[in-house]
């Protein structure tokens, strides 16, 4: 079974792949320590859609963006695709509501300046999916409806439209979420407050309640998933289409929480699968 410990393996191994137009680059976006992104770029010319992987971990300080090193570099080497891997404030180090909203929202601004600097102009911005696992899976569906939001909000006004998103086993219905403790409390602990207690920042800060985002989410679970159950995408899939997102559910037959970041795992392949049809390499 795919642990987090054996994804940092992986993440470890994937380090040695040639197959990149150079190392990927490390750019700032804002002067917090997690205020970065790592750039990966195919070899070639000419311009490249975008990838922005969101890692998971509960929000909490602990996990970090190693997680989605294995997965940018298969993009970006195996595809005419770059890859964007995220990292931000978390729950521990600065973060939370409203700070990691906010965070991921200027990396992904970002790639229409810094990142588009350093990748001398070859990014598609019109084609920018993001994936995200677990927590990054709430994230990835927040940043598909995050023109949605009213101004003021964290995270309002984007300079980057997503084409798409794939959550991978998300946690897309904050309130359900809470309700069910998922994370041994880690959701209220990302809120700042009992989520009960603070309906205003749910509003916000939820995928489900930011619908129709307008644009494809491409949910992928697994059904023997324990940590964020399967409910979480059924339940915002099934919210979607009813306001009329083109929102479907992949679901994997036996499959946990951890496969869908383990580059070998057909778990995975489906994820980025999904991914590469909505930017339009699939």
């Amino acid at each position: 079974m795919m642990t987090r410990r054996t994804a940092l393996a992986a993440a470890a191994a994937a380090m040695s792949s040639p197959a990149l137009a150079a190392p990927p680059a490390r750019i700032a976006y804002g002067a917090h320590a997690s205020q970065w992104g790592e750039l990966f770029l195919p070899r070639g010319a000419g311009k490249v859609p975008v990838i922005a992987i969101v890692h998971g971990g509960f929000w909490r300080e602990r996990y970090t963006a190693e997680l989605g090193v294995p997965l940018a570099r298969d993009i970006a080497a195996n595809h005419p695709v770059a890859a964007w891997n995220i990292e931000y404030r978390r729950v521990g180090g600065g973060g939370g509501f409203p700070a990691t909203l906010e965070d991921v929202a200027a990396a992904l601004d970002a790639l229409a300046g810094s990142a588009q600097r350093a990748a001398d102009g070859r990014l598609d911005l019109t084609r920018v999916v993001a994936v995200g696992h677990s927590a990054g899976g709430h994230l990835a569906g927040w940043l598909a409806s995050r023109h949605r939001l009213p101004s003021g909000a964290p995270g309002a006004a984007p300079r980057v439209r997503l084409k798409g998103a794939v959550p991978q086993a998300g946690v897309l219905d904050v309130a359900d979420g809470a309700e069910q403790r998922l994370g041994d409390g880690a959701i209220d602990a990302f809120l700042g407050a009992r989520a009960a207690s603070v309906p205003e920042r749910i509003a916000v800060a939820s995928p489900i309640a930011l619908l129709p985002a307008g644009v494809p989410v491409i949910c992928v679970h697994g059904d023997a998933d324990d940590t964020v159950p399967i409910r979480q995408s059924e339940r915002y899939v099934a919210a979607a289409r009813a306001a009329g997102d083109p929102a479907r559910l992949v679901r994997l037959p036996g499959t946990g929480h951890f496969e869908v970041i383990d580059p070998a795992d057909p778990a995975w392949r489906a994820c980025k699968e999904a991914a590469l049809e909505i930017v339009g390499q699939d």
